[in-house]
């Protein structure tokens, strides 16, 4: 609530001379009928009228003071903001062949990469979000949406050993394109993670990257995994879960040349921090553009105090002139 005209408000003062100069009245007015003693009016009873005697004036500073307020324009504010994006629309692939469960990230590399991968979700607004998934094959896991509850449940589910293993980028890469090729945005990106070399798929990766040019989609790739040697799982020969030390080996020359051919970048995770100051600074270079219009509303208050003054107005009218009408 707000005054439009907050500073005719002092004229309430007003009111105090108008009381002051209806008790002058009273206190220096004389009878209107002499009589020779009051000891019979004393002991006479009160009806309503000498309870009422004083309502008329009353009403009327009532009425005045209402009015006062209704010139003052008392509103109602309506604070309103629109928001206008022009979201970007984005595919996560993700690598989930049988590496991605080697322990030099811990508990392993496809956790952390789910868990990173979340956190950028959720720090995404205003875009269209969708994940892809490989392996020896690939497959999509969440088409693009808005719904970013959906969209975190999906990945959860994320897993390695669902399809046949090996590592096809080619394929990865084309599954994510698919999803992007009906798609009406300005910007159109791919986020895709491996921690290997392509042997399996019939794509090559090149000649996805090149798709994904021709389309207007950037790239930026991701090789995750330690420098050097790293424990991967193996299963021994009685069925356990063993995990052996093996060279990390990462195409990096390929992931270069898809992100350079792209528009995109490569970057390197060799930790967990490192892979989610990688996603903060995809997250830099893909601002998508975001509008707020902050919108202020007012609602015109006065009209209800009027007609309540006039009301009064009456009222007083009423009294003074017809219920409590004084002999002249």
């Amino acid at each position: 609530m707000r005054f439009a005209n907050p500073y005719l408000l002092w004229l309430l003062v007003l009111v105090v001379p108008i009381i002051a100069y209806y008790v002058y009245q009273i206190l220096r007015g004389g009878a209107a009928i002499r009589i020779s003693t009051v000891e019979g009016v004393r002991r006479a009873p009160r009806t309503w009228r000498y309870w009422f005697r004083h309502l008329p004036i009353v009403l009327r500073c009532a009425a005045f003071s209402l009015l006062i307020v209704a010139l003052a324009r008392p509103q109602d504010v309506e604070e309103q903001s629109r928001t206008n994006a022009e979201g970007i629309d984005i595919m996560l692939a993700i690598d989930i062949s049988g590496s991605m469960l080697a322990r030099d990230f811990k508990p392993d590399r496809i956790t952390v990469a789910k868990e990173v991968a979340g956190e950028f979700i959720a720090d995404r607004y205003g875009d269209r979000i969708g994940l892809a998934v490989f392996a020896g094959e690939s497959f999509t896991q969440s088409p693009l949406t808005t719904d970013k509850g959906t969209l975190q449940t999906m990945l959860t589910r994320v897993r390695s050993g669902v399809v046949e293993d090996g590592t096809a980028i080619g394929n990865g890469l084309a599954t994510a394109i698919n999803r992007l090729r009906e798609s009406e945005a300005k910007s159109k990106v791919i986020i895709l993670l491996t921690d290997g070399v392509n042997n399996r798929g019939e794509i090559a990766p090149l000649m996805a990257a090149e798709i994904a040019a021709d389309m207007g989609i950037k790239v930026y790739t991701i090789g995750i995994g330690v420098r050097g040697k790293a424990p991967y799982p193996a299963v021994d020969m009685f069925g356990n879960t063993t995990f052996q030390m093996v060279d990390v080996e990462i195409d990096e020359k390929t992931l270069e040349e898809i992100a350079s051919l792209t528009g995109g970048k490569y970057f390197r995770a060799t930790d967990k921090q490192k892979l989610k100051a990688i996603y903060d600074e995809i997250n830099q270079l893909e601002k998508s553009r975001v509008e707020v219009t902050d919108l202020t509303i007012y609602h015109e208050k006065f009209l209800p105090l009027v007609l309540l003054a006039l009301a009064l107005l009456l009222a007083e009218f009423l009294f003074s002139q017809v219920l409590l009408k004084r002999i002249p």
